[in-house]
């Protein structure tokens, strides 16, 4: 890959992974509800889970898709009813102080491994790991040079999804009051809704 593609994919992946979607979303919302230590599995099972989703895309997983159009159809409305379940969620979360035992422990971050799993079904990850390949790296390109692209998107990645979460984490104290919490999550859940839209009609 040459130098000047190098820097023009991470700026694709610095954009991709810095602006709102899905993961931004949420990784936002669980920094309010439940601070940056509580989410740091979250936004870990993002990152390595969109690792490998871009490492095998690069490795022919696109191709899939061009035999079986279907599929990535399939995948796209399973992530969009997905999202659907989770913006509920988000809207209908509480602060932590006011609920049961037995509340608080069902109302929790996302684990690790969900939020890894999640990355195949999440519509933004795919139309990212897609675009990076289709545009910046060569169809031809070998193993080392997939697995280079991968490493580098994880690793823009990473601090990009973090500052949304560091975010939720310092306004938390501005939404003490319950009121307060529920206009922020269930706007949370509707930009979350709205998120679906221009990535369901152009995907």
């Amino acid at each position: 890959m040459a130098f000047d593609t190098l820097m023009a994919f991470a700026l694709f992946a610095l954009v991709s992974s810095i602006t709102p979607g899905p993961n931004n979303l949420m990784l936002l919302a669980s920094g309010v509800n439940f601070g940056f230590r509580a989410t740091l599995p979250h936004m870990m099972g993002i990152n390595m889970g969109f690792m490998i989703l871009v490492l095998a895309v690069g490795v022919g997983l696109a191709g899939l898709f061009a035999v079986f159009p279907w599929l990535y159809v399939v995948l796209k409305w399973v992530g969009a009813a997905y999202l659907l379940y989770l913006a509920w969620n988000i809207a209908n979360a509480g602060p932590l102080e006011n609920k049961t035992q037995e509340e608080a422990h069902t109302a929790s971050p996302m684990s690790f491994l969900g939020a890894a799993a999640f990355q195949w079904i999440n519509p933004k990850a795919w139309i990212m790991a897609l675009g990076a390949f289709s545009t910046y790296v060569p169809a031809a390109s070998g193993f080392w040079i997939v697995a280079l692209a991968a490493g580098l998107f994880a690793l823009i990645n990473l601090p990009s999804i973090s500052l949304w979460v560091l975010f939720g984490a310092k306004v938390r104290h501005l939404l003490k009051v319950e009121r307060n919490l529920r206009i922020f999550n269930y706007g949370m859940a509707l930009l979350l809704v709205l998120s679906l839209y221009p990535m369901l009609v152009t995907a």
